[in-house]
């Protein structure tokens, strides 16, 4: 036996050969998927010696399968995986795929520890697969009927036949570390890995990247469809000690953004095979309201949905292959330099044009336009795609709108009052020509908060504060203030508004109107004028007085005799009905009902009632005398609004009169004494 066959049987005796465990993500997601477990040798004297030297040493002195005994029966016996979903995955060499007993060996092993087969992922170097590819599938077989998963490694670095990837039963597909290292500066890597990230999609095999270092290759990854990535972005090979920590850790790698590189390509992916792929963008393609083409760099159709061709006038099978200027000669010099632009790598949008109307007559059409540069991989540009949309009668809408705003404008500047408007800010947007001419401030600037400097400086604040709180809370506006006319005069206004809510529920503007309210203002103030005046009248007079006013039945003016008579139980802005509840009882004593109360037979039916004698209770427990009498109140047109009551207290008029005839007697008897007679 050789020194060094001696000193690698040494190595495993003493334990120097151990797995390490590498970091498998799902790129979407960011979350840890498994682990690829990786062989090291730790040499007592050497130190570190790479797998690159010691692999070719174990497989040339038949050790090769002690190592993955080894390597596999210490990653199974570990909790932290053998606990979890996490998946494993080893390599095999080409003799041990190749050699007896694979299958069995690997069972054996993870039966000692109870590791499930579903988890664990062979991966497979193409080179294994050249020399007996009819032994390699037996050997795949065996593997697969335990329940592993196989995985082709290095695809695509040596000599890569689709014949492997059709005959053995793979479930992955690895993208090798060399094209992953430039997929972001190379065009050149990026179209390989995407071919074969295409075709593994195809074949529905799982996809994985080695060697992902930053993330614009994760992005990028991500990007083109790949599945899964592993590298030392999210984490270096760790031994079994540190791998608890790692399992528990929050990998906390963002791939959400757009990839930096290449700017220019349509971050466009989808979750299935090519074909599926195909059949869906075709079904949105043809479902598409708009209508879609794809034009070559020739600017042949080479793809179009039904709507562009009834656009168009020409059935779908009249494009195919033929240039834009072919089919619709007539539209061609109005889009060729828009398409010319696009195909120099300028989206265009946004573009409308006037379609002629057609020979056979009808009318014209306005078409909407819009351009897109077409990119591979690479980045080169492959062709346009474009879409058109008739707007026709959106332009139509359109201009009924202007014509109806027309009309609004011109009534508001006819209408005798002010239409107004005020944005969320409390500002005037618009307002009627009627303001100019009632305060002679022009209407441009009266717009934002111009107009306040011809409004009375006392009413500033309460005109604010009434518009600050119509915008937070929603209610009307109802206010008064004082402009100044031309002629320095103030004069009283009336504005009125309410907010409009928009879909979500906010305000989004206020409308409103301002009415010229000088006139009411004096003559209200002359009715308060004359209320104060028979106020005082009324309150001078010594019998008791009750007003009520018809429209709300309730009691309008109580006189201060008439509280000196009936007490606090009778007072103003009491109910009629509560007035008939007073104790007040017919000479008889009889209980006086609502209905036969004097106030009500005036009120309900206009009907006077003369000198009627009744008793009241006073509060005090009293009974008083009193003599009622009620007229209707009518207005000039006759219309009945009120009616009034006078009460006399008939004992206090019997003691006026004793002291008067007293007084009247006592005169009489001086008289009689008087010298002159």
């Amino acid at each position: 036996m050789s020194f060094i066959e001696t000193d690698l049987a040494r190595a495993f005796d003493e334990g120097e050969f151990y797995p390490v465990f590498q970091p498998v993500v799902e790129l979407r997601t960011c979350q840890l998927a498994g682990f690829e477990v990786l062989a090291r040798w730790n040499h007592k004297q050497l130190g570190q010696v790479a797998p690159d030297e010691f692999i070719p040493l174990l497989e040339k002195f038949g050790l090769i399968d002690r190592l993955s005994r080894t390597i596999l029966t210490s990653a199974f016996a570990l909790p932290v995986l053998a606990e979890s979903t996490l998946k494993l995955a080893v390599n095999i060499s080409p003799i041990q795929l190749l050699g007896d007993r694979l299958a069995e060996r690997i069972a054996d092993t993870a039966r000692q520890s109870g590791f499930p087969l579903e988890r664990l992922v062979i991966e497979i170097t193409e080179s294994a697969l050249l020399s007996d590819l009819e032994r390699a599938l037996d050997a795949a077989q065996e593997l697969k009927a335990l329940g592993c998963k196989l995985a082709l490694d290095d695809f695509g670095t040596g000599y890569s036949s689709l014949k492997h990837l059709h005959t053995l039963p793979f479930d992955e597909l690895k993208v090798d570390r060399s094209f992953v290292n430039s997929v972001v500066e190379k065009r050149e890597s990026r179209k390989i890995v995407a071919a074969v990230l295409g075709l593994g999609q195809s074949l529905g095999l799982t996809t994985i990247a080695e060697g992902v270092e930053t993330h614009e290759q994760a992005q990028m990854l991500l990007w083109l469809g790949c599945d899964f990535g592993q590298g030392w972005l999210f984490g270096r090979p760790v031994t079994a000690d540190r791998l608890e920590a790692v399992v528990a850790q929050d990998l906390r790698v963002d791939l959400t953004a757009t990839p930096v590189l290449p700017s220019e390509i349509s971050p466009i992916h989808l979750d299935t095979i090519p074909a599926e792929r195909l059949a869906l963008l075709q079904a949105i393609y043809d479902g598409a309201p708009v209508g879609l083409c794809f034009l070559d760099r020739k600017m042949r159709y080479m793809s179009l949905n039904r709507r562009l061709a009834e656009l168009n006038g020409v059935p779908i099978e009249n494009h195919l292959g033929k240039t834009v200027e072919e089919v619709i000669p007539h539209i061609f010099p109005l889009v060729e330099p828009y398409i010319r632009r696009a195909m120099q790598g300028e989206p265009i949008t946004g573009v409308e044009i006037q379609k002629p109307a057609p020979a056979s007559g009808g009318e014209r059409r306005t078409l909407l336009l819009s351009y897109q540069p077409a990119r591979d991989e690479a980045g080169e540009i492959l062709g346009v795609s474009v879409a058109i949309m008739d707007i026709t009668e959106t332009k139509r809408t359109e201009a009924a709108l202007r014509e109806s705003e027309d009309h609004y404008r011109h009534m508001m500047h006819l209408s005798p009052h002010v239409p107004w408007v005020l944005d969320t800010r409390g500002h005037v947007t618009e307002a009627g020509s009627s303001w100019e001419r009632l305060t002679g401030q022009p209407i441009t600037d009266a717009l934002g908060n111009g107009w306040l400097e011809m409004v009375h400086p006392e009413d500033v604040p309460h005109t604010l504060e009434a518009i600050r709180h119509s915008l937070n809370t929603g209610q009307p506006i109802d206010i008064e203030y004082r402009v100044r006319r031309p002629s320095g005069e103030w004069i009283w206004m009336r504005s009125r508004g309410s907010p409009r809510f928009g879909p979500s529920g906010r305000i989004v503007c206020i409308y409103g109107v301002v009415e010229e309210v000088h006139g009411q203002k004096q003559t209200s103030e002359e009715l308060q004028d004359s209320k104060a005046a028979l106020y005082a009248a009324i309150n001078a007079v010594h019998d008791g007085m009750v007003l009520i006013d018809a429209q709300d039945c309730t009691v309008s003016i109580v006189n201060p005799a008439a509280q000196q008579i009936l007490g606090d139980a009778v007072h103003a802005g009491m109910t009629l009905a509560d007035y008939t509840r007073l104790p007040m009882t017919h000479a008889d004593g009889r209980r006086m009902q609502p209905s036969e109360f004097p106030l009500v037979r005036t009120i309900l039916r206009g009907e006077p009632v003369e000198a009627k004698q009744v008793i009241y209770k006073r509060a005090d427990g009293a009974q008083v005398w009193l003599l009622l009498s009620t007229r209707p109140i009518y207005s000039e047109d006759g219309q009945l609004i009120g009616a009034f009551s006078i009460i006399r207290d008939l004992d206090h008029a019997v003691d006026i009169r004793r002291e008067i005839s007293a007084l009247q007697d006592e005169s009489e008897e001086d008289s009689s004494k008087s010298p002159l007679r």
